[in-house]
């Protein structure tokens, strides 16, 4: 990437997207936070506007001194759930010019951001060849957030990606949170696993699937020469014609299929994500209708 993704500019939009998906969207993030309460420990999170109903003792006066408008102080509580955050750091996520890899890092700054404002921890990582290298850990509130989001430019988007091989041998909490793994999905490594360990965790899953408009409506004909991305020993000659055009149509709805309905099966959320689709069509149209916001 030749330009930093995760900048000012973006960060205004995930603001005001936040901002839109709480005026627009009732309940919370994620489905499983109802029951979260704040105030059993002594660890400061954040601040939230007074509503009639809530706790006075809770009002920071300091605040309301400056302002002039009542801020409750909220605390952590012993069940706060854990969001983590997974990005296929491969080099086929470079592919097509919508640029999937910074489609990437835009979701998973954007699901960052909904979370700590929903009092959750929030880690991530990038999966490169078959480990998970740990990018930003155990995230909190907005501060933390601004202070560390910004590491997502420096993750290299190289080589192969084994989605199993990485996350199985990494400690998820038991029933604390949301996984979500943010990947083309386009590969012969398994990924199955993986899914199957997140779900024997009792995690909410979210798959998000970011393919290139080449790779969802390939224009190219003739005589054509394709390598792997991931493998330059591996390569395509074909005389492109209608009839692969279909063939490949018919592979690729089976490979998104496939995904969608394994996350299905284990009662997670499957979201296609082509790059470069807006954040808040994302967000505001396809993740509310799947259910993921709600």
């Amino acid at each position: 990437m030749n330009s930093l993704v995760v900048n000012e500019e973006l960060l205004g939009k995930i603001e005001l997207l936040q901002t839109l998906l709480k005026n627009n969207v009732a309940g919370r993030f994620g489905g499983n936070h109802q029951s979260k309460t704040f105030g059993s420990s002594c660890d400061f999170a954040d601040y939230r506007e007074y509503m009639p109903g809530d706790d006075i003792t809770k009002i920071d006066w300091n605040v309301y001194a400056r302002f002039e408008k009542l801020y409750l102080k909220l605390y952590l509580d012993e069940r706060q759930v854990h969001t983590r955050i997974y990005i296929d750091a491969s080099r086929s996520m470079t592919y097509g010019k919508g640029k999937k890899d910074e489609q990437a890092l835009k979701i998973a700054a954007a699901l960052a951001y909904i979370s700590v404002c929903e009092m959750d921890r929030v880690s991530v990582y990038a999966i490169c060849g078959n480990r998970v290298e740990e990018v930003i850990s155990n995230m909190l509130g907005r501060e933390a957030y601004y202070d560390n989001i910004g590491k997502l430019n420096n993750i290299v988007f190289d080589g192969e990606c084994n989605i199993s091989e990485a996350i199985l041998p990494t400690t998820v909490g038991y029933g604390d949170g949301l996984s979500v793994i943010i990947s083309d999905f386009l590969t012969e490594n398994d990924f199955t696993a993986a899914i199957d360990h997140l779900a024997g965790k009792k995690r909410d899953i979210l798959c998000v699937q970011v393919l290139s408009r080449e790779e969802l409506n390939p224009k190219v004909r003739g005589k054509m020469h394709f390598f792997d991305s991931e493998d330059s020993n591996r390569f395509y000659r074909k005389n492109i014609n209608k009839e692969i055009v279909r063939a490949y149509k018919q592979a690729l709805e089976y490979a998104t299929g496939r995904v969608r309905d394994l996350c299905l099966s284990r009662n997670g959320y499957y979201l296609l994500a082509p790059s470069p689709d807006p954040l808040d069509e994302i967000f505001l149209d396809k993740l509310v209708s799947t259910g993921v916001l709600k």
